[in-house]
C-alpha cells in the first residue's frame, strides 16, 4: 500500500494558492483514477483506490501546512505503511516553475510543512518538489505563496497536473526517476519550452 500526500492549507480562500499545489495534485490523481469522493479522517481528507494493482490512499491534511505531520503520521500508522512508500507532493521555492524534483530524505528547505512532517514521521518518506520559482524580493515570499497561480502559470501548471497523474503509476515501482524524466520530457513536448517555463 502506498499513501500519497499533498500538502496545502484547507479553506476555499487558499484552494488556488501556489502553496496548495500538493493538493492541486491529489485532486488530479483522485480525478483520473476514479476514485471515490474523499472522506473526513485524521484530520484531513482521505480517500483510497487500485493504481496498476497496487492499493493506493490519496491523503490531504486539514490542519493547515505548518502543521500537517500529525494527520500524516497518524493516517501512516493506522494503515502500518512505511515511509518509504509515502510520496509527499508539495511547492518548492527554489525550483523554476514547472520543474520538478524527486528525493528521498534530505532536509526541509524552510518549507514548514515538511518540517512538520520530520518531526512525526522521521525523514525516510520521499518528496515531490513542484517548482514554483521565487519572487523578486525576499521579503514578499509568504505573500507570493499565498497568492493564487498567475493566469501565465496555467500554461505549464495544467499540463502538468494532468501528467504527474496519468504517470503516476511509475512512482508506485521502481521507475520513480523514470516517472521524473518523463514528466519534463512531455511537459517540454506540451509547452516547447526547455530551460525553465
Amino acid at each position: 500500500m502506498y499513501l500519497l500526500v499533498g500538502l496545502g492549507n484547507p479553506g476555499s480562500e487558499y484552494a488556488k494558492n501556489r502553496h496548495n499545489v500538493g493538493f492541486m495534485c491529489m485532486d488530479e490523481i483522485r480525478t483520473s483514477y476514479g476514485f471515490p469522493s474523499e472522506k473526513s479522517k485524521f484530520s484531513g481528507f482521505l480517500t483510497e483506490g487500485p493504481i496498476d494493482h497496487q492499493k493506493v490512499l490519496l491523503f490531504k491534511p486539514l490542519a493547515y501546512m505548518n502543521r500537517s505531520g500529525r494527520p500524516v503520521a497518524e493516517a501512516a500508522r493506522f494503515y502500518k505503511i512505511p515511509p518509504e512508500h509515502i510520496i509527499v507532493f508539495h511547492d518548492d521555492l527554489d525550483l523554476l516553475p514547472g520543474k520538478i524534483r524527486l528525493k528521498q530524505g534530505g532536509g526541509h528547505g524552510g518549507h514548514n510543512g515538511l518540517k512538520d512532517l520530520d518531526a512525526h514521521l522521521g525523514k525516510e518518506y520521499w518528496r515531490l518538489r513542484i517548482g514554483i520559482g521565487r519572487p523578486q524580493h525576499q521579503g514578499e515570499v509568504s505573500s507570493y505563496v499565498l497568492s493564487d497561480f498567475s493566469k501565465q502559470d496555467h500554461t505549464w501548471l495544467d499540463p502538468l497536473l494532468g501528467i504527474l497523474a496519468d504517470e503516476v503509476h511509475l512512482l508506485l515501482s521502481d521507475k520513480k526517476e523514470e516517472y521524473v524524466s518523463k514528466i519534463m520530457q512531455v511537459l517540454q513536448q506540451k509547452t516547447g519550452e526547455k530551460d525553465g517555463i
